[in-house]
Parts: structure tokens; sequence; C-alpha cells
């Protein structure tokens, strides 16, 4: 019990901010919404974040249930190229709208490119800490 006390930190700050990512993509800082109540590639590059960032709650929370260090510096690794995909879907791998001044350009990605980027940041310092066994 003390071990699971101790891996906590890192796991809980990455499961606040995936769950803030995942609950934002589809609230305030989600995609355009089309008036005529069609979609638009933001819509499913919104929804594809959101399932990143549900992902990355669910192996903060098994991260959580750990007491093998080597198995929660696993999924710290694993929690780095998850969170990097989050990064690349909002218009690399989904092209979002044309115009700088759409919802989906001047809320969305930005957000979600930061708090993706503070929970890669996180997840190296997770495995850092897993590794050294300092870890709080």
């Amino acid at each position: 019990m003390k071990q699971n006390k101790k891996a906590g930190y890192t796991a809980w700050i990455i499961l606040i901010l995936a769950l803030l990512a995942a609950v934002g993509s589809l609230t305030v800082l989600g995609p355009c919404v089309h008036e005529d109540g069609t979609f638009g590639s933001c819509h499913w590059a919104g929804r594809a974040m959101t399932g990143v960032a549900f992902l990355l709650a669910a192996l903060s929370l098994i991260c959580l249930g750990m007491k093998e260090s080597s198995v929660r510096k696993g999924l710290y690794i694993a929690m780095v190229p998850t969170a990097l995909l989050g990064i690349l879907i909002p218009d690399v791998l989904i092209r979002l709208c044309g115009m700088a001044t759409m919802r989906c350009r001047a809320v969305m990605r930005p957000a979600m490119t930061i708090l993706f980027v503070l929970i890669a940041a996180a997840s190296v310092v997770g495995c850092i800490l897993s590794h050294t066994g300092k870890e709080r």
C-alpha cells in the first residue's frame, strides 16, 4: 500500500490533465459547431483527441494501481507517444478548417496542444522518478 501512495503524484497529474482534455474537447475546448448540423473535419479531430485523452486517463489509472515501479515506468513510457499522437492529430493527421478565426484553430488546437505537451512532460518525469525509485 505504501508503494501505491508513492506512485501517485505524476499519475494523478496526468489523470487530471487527461480528463480536462477529454471533457474540454467535448465542451469549451471543442471544435466548431456548424449551424446546419453538419460535421467538418475539425469535429472528427476533436473526437480523436477525446479518445486519446480517455486512453491517457485509463493508463494513468492503471499506473495508480501498480505496485511495481518497472510496470509504472512502462506505463509512463507508453503515455509519451500517446500524448504525442494527441499533439499531432489537429492539423497534421486531421486537417482543420482553413480560417484562422474558426474555433478549432483559435481555441481547440492551442489548448489541446498545451494539455498534451504537459501530459507528455509529466510522463517523462514519472518515468524518471520510476527509474530512480524516488517517485512521490
